[in-house]
């Protein structure tokens, strides 16, 4: 997806960047609302992300000027302001969607893709992933490998779903954090290191081939290597 982050904020602005970049998209930024509506105006955005308190031009006021325009970018507006009136004003002012301050990366990138969808339901989520011979049951709580079951604790579970669920993607450290130790900050520890090679330990150890790929300066990645 191509996106646009108006967001006055030095360091949110930053954060939301590199966050969809890791993610594989790309995230231009503009830093006021007047700067905001002259770069939406030029096209090819997929989803606005929208500050509502921007300085020159607010937010509500630059999708109105967008929708007055014919413009019907999909907008979604981030704010503080979290009452119902507000949030009612807000789409009211042509927004399609509206989430509050502070909030977590992963519902925000959620609600941005279905935005870009905008029709067809996203599928069920399936109740096994495999990659290669690499099974992870989800119903009953089981990993097998070739047939041999691998024992994990609760946390390496977790992990494991979320790398098999994303097989052939990078999964970056802020995807990691937020969906499987539901932080929504680096606490700048090396949790996330000591879990991957605890799994990679339990899931590599003993075959041909690793299935867990350090992607370096991105993340990790569960693959086939066999393919």
């Amino acid at each position: 997806m191509r996106l646009l982050i108006v967001e006055d904020d030095a360091e949110a602005a930053a954060y939301l960047t590199k966050a969809f970049r890791e993610v594989g998209h790309v995230a231009d930024h503009a830093a006021d609302g007047l700067e905001g509506y002259a770069m939406a105006e030029g096209g090819g955005y997929d989803v606005l992300v929208i500050d509502r308190m921007l300085p020159r031009l607010d937010g509500l006021s630059l999708i109105r000027s967008l929708r007055e325009q014919k413009d019907d970018t999909p907008a979604l507006i981030l704010s503080a302001l979290a009452q119902v009136d507000d949030r009612v004003k807000g789409l009211r002012a042509g927004g399609d969607d509206y989430l509050p301050k502070p909030y977590a990366f992963s519902e925000l990138l959620a609600r941005v893709e279905v935005l870009a969808r905008r029709r067809g339901a996203p599928a069920a989520e399936p109740t096994t992933y495999r990659v290669g011979e690499l099974v992870l049951d989800r119903l009953a709580h089981r990993v097998t490998r070739e047939g041999q079951e691998i024992v994990l604790q609760p946390r390496e579970f977790r992990l494991l779903e979320y790398l098999m669920k994303h097989a052939g993607q990078v999964v970056t450290r802020t995807m990691l954090l937020e969906n499987v130790w539901d932080y929504h900050f680096d606490p700048q520890t090396n949790v996330i290191d000591v879990h991957v090679s605890r799994l990679r330990a339990k899931v590599d150890k003993g075959f041909e081939l690793p299935m867990i790929h350090t992607i370096r300066g991105a993340g990790y990645m569960v693959r086939d290597s066999a393919r």
